[in-house]
């Protein structure tokens, strides 16, 4: 059987995520029009903090354990030695139980001790309290990773669509029983239970169906055999918490500056946008696990050729749809909420301006991860998160949402300027010097 170039299989794989993702996008418009007719923006916006709280709680606290467990774990599975394998896997599950742990005592304890700062105050204690127990069902990052090792793509876009669909059934109980802010984060639960659920079940039939789980004991030692596991394992970790406090950091910080209704307006302009650029974020998902293989093979130059093919099809892509968003972006934000909100408008487009130069830089980072170069990931996301965190709350106060966005843009660049300086540096390092030849003499 002839076999399939990279680049078309990371372009297939993209589709099949983008297909669970487009299903996702419209479902989450859905279910969020439902929410905020229900609400009203304030009380919208206390929920989408609460949320955002969880979200940056679990995101920031789980390692990413997909990407340790495909760095480590694509050769072994290639050349079909199970125990290594397991071993990984072992690793990778340690690591989501042990932070998912942590996660839920810091998000409840944050939750009860800083409502008032965070923006729901204290009649939403006990709540916001109660919704960080969905802190359990963020952490399903060896799932995602195996399903992503396996080829079985298909299988994460469904589990996408089903999150979306579970919230949009569950949201329309609660609008339908009048039921209160309680009701909705119920709502928004259910769905992302329901999705954990599903990708965990198939996770465990596909690794028996392929003989994976044979012999497979808890015990024994977590990292033997995978050289500089931890600093992999920390370093990603610091990675993804750095792009959380990009996301939805920004979130917080909006509503504790300028109060819960701009942070929702802020949130849904960030939901559309994500929505117009998800099929190039798509193709980041998809590239992973072929730097990987190739990687492990020692082809560096396919893995560069890919790189370059990939970030220009992504960045192609994301700026045709800027123009979607200068055209359509008002009317769906009108849709959502009911209203006009021209500011919005505006700074969704700035948000949408930032993923045109994320999408252009979407294989630096993944080209430097699978390259075990994740530590400077890290410094480079430290420096740009610290100054654009640090600035945010002044710039929100002198120019508000529409200054918020133009600072997303200019981190974006910054982000993408520093890891290509990152790769430019390795490169030179590595690129053998030709011998001096007659003429030069």
């Amino acid at each position: 059987m002839k076999a399939i170039p990279p680049l078309r299989r990371v372009l297939g794989n993209a589709g099949l995520l983008l297909s669970g993702r487009s299903v996702n996008a419209v479902l989450g418009l859905a279910y969020m029009a439902v929410t905020a007719r229900a609400l009203g923006p304030a009380t919208l916006g206390v929920l989408i903090l609460i949320h955002a709280f969880a979200q940056f709680v679990g995101d920031v606290m789980k390692f990413q354990s997909w990407q340790t467990l495909l760095h480590f774990g694509t050769r072994p599975l290639a050349e079909n030695r199970i125990r290594d394998f397991q071993r990984v896997l072992r690793f990778s599950i340690f690591l989501d139980l042990s932070s998912t742990v942590v996660g839920l005592v810091v998000g409840i304890a944050g939750s009860l001790l800083f409502a008032d700062k965070l923006g729901w105050g204290g009649a939403h204690r006990t709540a916001a309290a109660l919704y960080m127990l969905t802190i359990l069902v963020m952490v399903s990052a060896t799932p995602m990773g195996l399903m992503r090792m396996l080829d079985r793509f298909e299988i994460l876009a469904r589990q996408t669509a089903l999150v979306g669909l579970f919230r949009l059934l569950a949201c329309g109980v609660a609008f339908l029983l009048h039921a209160p802010l309680e009701g909705f984060l119920a709502a928004w639960a259910a769905g992302q239970t329901g999705g954990f659920l599903y990708l965990a079940v198939v996770g465990v039939r596909e690794l028996k169906r392929r003989g994976l789980l044979v012999g497979f004991a808890w015990g024994g030692g977590l990292t033997e055999g995978m050289p500089k596991a931890w600093k992999f394992a920390w370093n990603t970790n610091l990675s993804a918490g750095l792009d959380v406090a990009m996301t939805h950091a920004t979130t917080l910080l909006v509503g504790g500056v300028m109060g819960p209704a701009p942070a929702a307006f802020w949130r849904i302009g960030r939901q559309v946008a994500d929505a117009i650029a998800k099929p190039a974020r798509l193709l980041a998902v998809a590239l992973y696990p072929e730097l990987a293989r190739l990687r492990a093979t020692g082809s560096e130059a396919a893995a560069w050729r890919l790189a370059r093919s990939t970030g220009l099809t992504a960045g192609s892509v994301v700026a045709l749809l800027l123009g979607v968003s200068i055209f359509l972006g008002p009317w769906l934000l009108r849709l959502i909420i009911g209203s006009d909100m021209p500011s919005a408008a505006v700074t969704m487009n700035w948000q949408v301006g930032a993923t045109v130069i994320g999408a252009f830089a979407l294989p630096l980072e993944p080209m430097l991860i699978t390259q075990g170069r994740a530590g400077a990931v890290v410094r480079v996301q430290l420096v740009v998160s610290a100054i654009y965190l640090a600035a945010l709350p002044a710039i929100l106060h002198g120019f508000g949402l529409t200054g918020a966005g133009a600072a997303l843009v200019a981190a974006e660049a910054g982000l993408a300027a520093g890891w290509m300086l990152a790769i430019f540096r390795k490169r030179r390092r590595t690129t053998p010097v030709a011998p001096p030849t007659g003429d030069d003499e």
